[in-house]
């Protein structure tokens, strides 16, 4: 199963009449996990145990958690948060007497402060409630986005699955035109020496060591069993349950690898399209898996 690295999840959980936590999930691509957190003031001490329940669900990605408190109904409209308020009252008479100031600021104006006016206060009594709806919230929201992701994900597959079709058609065009390469070179070489009138007696093992060293460096036959072989890997990465992006981003690179050999150890001109055809695909297939956790 194959889960991408981008989406988005959202789950909300009431902790007091009219007041509930909505708690939002989002990531996208990155090689490692980060998680970045914008919490209410009164729930920062929730934020270890909150990325902990995020490392359950997502091993890579750079991952935005926001949780933010939200009221319904007639709750929280014009309540005030009486404590705050007072203390930011008691606040500025001490500076007002501290630097001999005259100008008063009004009530009215100190509500203007964000959580003063509007929500209910995290009270001790409440406090318990809130941090049980927070992860009520962030559960059904990681789940959300798990959701989110996995559905990506099986798009991902169908199209992994598609280019690698592609690049196995690519692959057994190839082959047959460099079956019996090394042996062709080998007859070419010996040709070659014999038009120059160079002796290539069957006792010469010098200059047949070198014939067939030259003829060998032609032979890609190691260079097509490893694709084979990687694209089977591919494969089984495909129906894993666990992450395999950088699993599947190391096979990339191998996959590369052993394409780039083989054009440079064929060298020839009717194989050299294949070559890059077949790298081409490649590319549009090692982008898409930068998508994959």
């Amino acid at each position: 199963m194959l889960r991408s690295m981008t989406g988005f999840g959202k789950g909300e959980a009431s902790f007091v009449e009219g007041q509930h936590l909505v708690v939002e999930v989002s990531s996208v691509n990155r090689k490692q996990l980060e998680v970045r957190t914008a919490f209410p003031p009164e729930l920062v001490s929730q934020e270890i145990p909150a990325r902990k329940m995020v490392q359950e669900y997502i091993s890579r990605g750079a991952v935005q958690l926001r949780v933010s408190v939200n009221s319904t109904g007639a709750a929280g409209q014009g309540a005030v948060n009486r404590e705050l308020l007072r203390s930011l009252i008691r606040e500025c008479q001490e500076m007002r007497r501290e630097f001999g100031l005259h100008y008063e600021v009004a009530v009215e104006t100190l509500m203007s402060v964000p959580g003063v006016l509007g929500a209910t206060p995290f009270s001790p009594e409440n406090q318990p409630a809130a941090v049980e709806a927070l992860e009520t919230a962030l559960r059904g929201a990681l789940e959300k986005f798990q959701e989110m992701r996995t559905v990506e994900g099986e798009a991902l597959r169908r199209d992994f699955a598609g280019r690698l079709a592609v690049l196995e058609k690519l692959l057994g065009e190839i082959e047959p035109q460099v079956s019996g390469l090394a042996a062709s070179i080998r007859e070419r070489l010996l040709e070659k020496l014999a038009a120059e009138k160079i002796p290539t007696g069957a006792d010469d093992d010098r200059l047949l060591k070198e014939v067939l060293f030259y003829a060998d460096k032609s032979d890609v036959t190691e260079e097509i069993t490893r694709l084979r072989s990687h694209f089977a890997q591919f494969r089984r990465f495909l129906d894993e349950t666990k992450p395999v992006g950088r699993s599947l981003d190391f096979l990339m690179q191998e996959l590369f690898r052993e394409i780039t050999t083989l054009g440079n150890k064929a060298g020839i001109p009717t194989v050299s399209p294949l070559v890059v055809a077949f790298k081409s695909e490649l590319e549009k297939l090692r982008e898409q898996i930068q998508n994959v956790e």
